[in-house]
């Protein structure tokens, strides 16, 4: 196997050069617009601004340099979210690959899969099906967490194997009880076509002990696209978690977790169904404050994440007799995951430091088969097969150096030592590698080794990333950033065995690293009145994986890259009780190698809202704009997915209300895609044909849909 060192080129193309520009030009230009502005909260006679929280969030807002926080308790406009990837739809700069009602693949900037780290509960998921039918955020219900952190680009090396295009934490906060204490937080949201919702949080303790136990339950029947179209997207899923902790005292902390899902979900876009999404895990956390003067916290965390997921042809449709699965056939894929990490903090007068360590092994197996009776034996009672095992072990240490009053420099390094190994791995193309026909969207792997000439195999690499980040407070209450990073990234899963790409040693061996090297800048501003941020990026990515589709197999390959883009987001209070927002998010790529763009790019995208909130009644719009997208790569894709051709724009209007009932209850309702538009996502799948649904080119968007929700909090 070639070795590949990483490399900075400093040889950026014009077109890197006008959008670094452009971001420059932005920034120098949101500062001196916002300049008059910076004064409005010293005028005596200025109305004081309302600190309560908007009972609908329609959009979510970047609240310091490349960070956004989310409370994903608070009800959303679309509908509030079943699952991870329908909570971060509404920030800007996300896309969601939508296969069905609820299990879409969240997309970031164009980027997508392990490009974009999911961590739930400091631990990173990843699902199990070769054809992502369970992308990590299908076994997040995000009502059960605190908040939701996102990290943009490569600016963060704590939290295990960097994202090249940015870090996602879903996050729950630990209790502190300085007497007995006990809360309840608890909703029902009831939609259209059959939506029904039901979440339960309960937290309780005393200075030495606390326990948090939620769960909940969301289901969906299949809805309606704007032609009155039905779509197979029925879903019905369910979670449980609990948390038991000991505080000896206020520094010490030593808490037990364990937790458990399941449900099933039908797709469009697929020829089978996901009929189970088995989740086990456990977890044990300890915390200790204050060791030193300057050694602030010791953490150290055990854990185990077990997937079964199970998809087929038979329990949610019946098989077509003239599809490639003509009979009753299942994939059972399991995943377990096991890992650790342990980090040290430091607080010196200017400088905080944290170090550490973490990793973590993942197995995946899969049996193939059919239901009771079949010819191809009944799957649950044939034995699993091992076809992966990945590996992952880290160290990494990130510095906040406070240089001066206004001035910051944030720092990290990271070094990765990643390996995987393929079993029973074809020798050549005729060994049988590969899955079956991609174009009948099946996603079922008949796994490897169905050829004589297999064998084990395996490959390792020492993978550097870090950042570097510079921030300034201006004397206008704004803070101006730029960082540089770079993040180098194994294939992942799918990209060496997934459903889309070849699975013969060549692939194994052949395929490189991928390198990314980003420069992102911005200024974000807060006043009483005025809250505004804009970011630019634009990257180069050395040996990006692209997916080949192809009718009747694919492959993946590397090449080179360059991206650019970018976010801006205002807020505005009008006076009295209203409020005008609008955000804006677009993202470009080239495919250097091939001199074409890069696929899965989504086109330029507007958020404008108005609101109106006195305190106990409110009422908004959002009006959401889509522009029409022309740079394409046919057939040229993620493992998430393919471009399908151009697509034309298209304008979404929805309202939204809540009444605050009183301290403990309110009651929000809104009505998305109010007047009942037809349209698609540029990022889509394609539909596979099924009897009695539509049949058009991609998964169609929800036609009107009205919903309501009520929550208590004590």
């Amino acid at each position: 196997m070639k070795h590949h060192t990483s490399r900075l080129e400093f040889s950026i193309p014009r077109r890197f050069l006008c959008c670094a520009i452009v971001a420059g030009l932005a920034v120098t230009w949101t500062s001196a617009a916002l300049a008059a502005d910076s004064t409005d909260g010293k005028d005596p006679g200025a109305r004081k601004a309302q600190t309560f929280p908007p009972v609908v969030v329609t959009a979510n807002f970047q609240q310091s340099p490349l960070i956004t926080v989310i409370d994903p308790k608070a009800p959303q406009q679309p509908i509030p979210a079943s699952d991870g990837a329908d909570l971060l739809k509404t920030v800007p700069g996300f896309s969601v690959m939508r296969k069905g009602g609820s299990n879409g693949d969240p997309v970031f900037r164009g980027m997508a899969g392990s490009r974009l780290a999911i961590v739930a509960d400091g631990t990173q998921l990843a699902g199990g099906c070769p054809s992502r039918m369970d992308p990590p955020t299908a076994y997040v219900s995000p009502a059960l967490y605190d908040k939701v952190t996102i990290v943009k680009g490569p600016e963060s090396v704590i939290y295990g194997p960097v994202g090249s295009a940015g870090t996602v934490l879903f996050q729950r906060d630990t209790p502190h009880y300085l007497e007995p204490t006990a809360s309840l937080d608890a909703s029902a949201t009831l939609g259209s076509f059959g939506r029904n919702d039901q979440t339960v949080d309960f937290k309780g303790g005393t200075p030495q002990f606390y326990v948090d136990v939620d769960g909940n339950r969301t289901h969906s029947d299949d809805y309606e696209d704007g032609h009155g179209n039905k779509i197979h997207s029925f879903y019905n899923r369910w979670n449980a978690n609990t948390a038991i902790g000991w505080t000896p005292d206020s520094d010490t902390l030593l808490e037990l977790s364990a937790g458990t899902g399941n449900g099933k979900a039908a797709y469009a876009f697929s020829g089978m169904d996901g009929v189970k999404f088995l989740r086990q895990s456990t977890a044990l956390r300890f915390e200790k404050k204050h060791l030193t003067e300057t050694w602030t916290k010791l953490e150290a965390k055990v854990y185990r994440n077990d997937i079964d997921h199970v998809m087929d042809n038979y329990t949610l449709r019946r098989p077509d007799p003239a599809s490639m699965m003509p009979m009753p056939m299942a994939s059972d894929l399991q995943r377990n995951t096991t890992g650790g990490r342990v980090a040290a903090t430091f607080d010196w007068e200017s400088l905080d430091l944290v170090v550490g360590a973490d990793a973590s092994t993942s197995t995946h197996n899969v049996r193939n088969g059919g239901p009771e009776g079949s010819p191809m034996g009944y799957y649950k009672a044939l034995p699993r097969v091992r076809d992966a095992r990945m590996e992952d072990q880290g160290v990494f240490a990130q510095a906040t150096w406070t240089m001066a009053e206004r001035d910051r420099l944030i720092a990290g390094t990271r070094l990765d030592r990643a390996s995987v190994r393929g079993y029973g791995v074809a020798m050549s193309d005729s060994g049988g590698g590969m899955s079956m026909d991609p174009m009948d969207g099946s996603g079922m792997s008949m796994g490897m080794g169905s050829g004589a000439m297999t064998e084990d195999v395996d490959r390792h690499a020492t993978l550097p990333s870090g950042f570097v980040r510079y921030e300034h407070d201006l004397r206008m209450p704004a803070t101006f950033y730029v960082g540089l990073g770079h993040a180098e990234r194994f294939p992942d899963y799918w990209e060496l065995f997934g459903q889309h790409v070849d699975t013969t040693m060549g692939a194994f061996q052949d395929l490189r690293p991928e390198r990314t090297t980003q420069l992102d800048i911005g200024l974000q501003y807060h006043s009483d009145r005025l809250k505004a941020w804009v970011s630019g990026y634009a990257g180069i990515i050395d040996d990006y994986i692209l997916i080949h589709y192809g009718m009747t197999s694919g492959y993946a390959s590397n090449i080179d890259a360059h991206v650019a883009g970018g976010e801006a987001g205002a807020e505005y209070r009008l006076g009295g009780d209203w409020k005008a927002s609008a955000t804006l998010a677009y993202a470009w790529g080239e495919d250097r190698t091939e001199r074409r763009p890069l696929p899965q790019m989504p086109p330029l995208e507007t958020r404008l809202g108005l609101d109106w909130d006195n305190g106990t009644w409110s009422a908004g719009a959002l009006w959401r704009v889509v522009e029409r997208q022309g740079r394409v790569a046919i057939g040229e894709g993620n493992i998430v997915g393919q471009d399908l051709g151009k697509t034309g724009g298209f304008g979404v209007f929805s309202l939204h209300g809540g009444w605050r009932i009183d301290q403990r209850w309110s009651l929000t309702a809104g009505v998305d895609n109010l007047f009942d538009k037809a349209y698609a996502e540029h990022i889509s799948p394609s539909v596979v044909a099924l009897q009695g649904f539509t049949t058009s080119t991609r998964v169609n968007e929800p036609g009107r849909v009205a919903w309501m929700k009520l929550a208590l909090s004590l």
